[in-house]
């Protein structure tokens, strides 16, 4: 259902919409947009957006979950590490 909403007037029909019609229309938004000041716009929000991101400590999703990985290795072997510690000081304990 197409719906165009002219304020107080609203026309609804039902219409089907051919994919290469939207597509074609797509490109031409695009072509006309690109000739504007809004194509400007755009690639100077894009760069401004770059720029502040980049001042930011972020990582990739890939370098997250690599760290998360470690991170739970490093946490498994502690633990390893605590229950064996805990058995040595038991253990000497027992002896005289």
């Amino acid at each position: 259902m197409l719906v165009l909403d002219f304020g107080h007037h609203r026309l609804q029909a039902f219409v089907m919409l051919d994919p290469k019609l939207l597509e074609e229309l797509a490109q031409r938004i695009s072509q006309a947009l690109a000739a504007t000041p809004f194509a400007d716009l755009e690639k100077n929000l894009k760069a401004l957006l770059m720029a502040q991101l980049a001042k930011l400590d972020l990582v990739t999703r890939e370098d997250f979950e690599v760290q998360k990985a470690l991170l739970a290795k490093a946490q498994a072997r502690l633990a390893e590490l605590e229950k064996r510690l805990a058995e040595l000081e038991a253990q000497a304990r027992k002896e005289p």
